[in-house]
């Protein structure tokens, strides 16, 4: 199921029927699931703790690692889905509005190149 030929209700049907098939929705508040993001998030960083900016790179090409931190992405990403069919967010649009509102923040000709405001 690579990018290129996945959609995110794809993905969404796909978070949906694991959930609905282990009977977890009365488990699956918004509360339980934005904390369980919080943690999934924590778990990918610990993948990058202690590290500079090299070896942070660097960790990202060596297999065992790499699978480590596609495994917390790929928790932190459930959980979103999973949040969003709980709420009903289409997650397409919330990005589409997040980045307008982010280029009209910070636009590119006053932040190119800039990492600090």
């Amino acid at each position: 199921m690579p990018d290129s030929a996945t959609t995110l209700a794809d993905l969404k049907d796909v978070v949906r029927r694991f959930v609905e098939e282990r009977a977890w929705q009365p488990f699956h508040s918004p509360k339980n699931l934005a904390m369980g993001i919080a943690v999934e998030a924590a778990e990918l960083m610990e993948c990058f703790l202690w590290m500079d900016l090299p070896a942070s790179q660097e960790a990202a090409k060596d297999p065992p690692k790499r699978e480590a931190i596609a495994d917390e992405m790929a928790d932190v990403f459930c959980y979103l889905l999973n949040l969003s069919n709980v709420i009903g967010i289409d997650l397409s649009e919330a990005l589409r509005a997040k980045i307008v509102k982010n280029a009209l923040k910070y636009p590119a000709d006053k932040y190119k190149g800039k990492y600090q405001v």
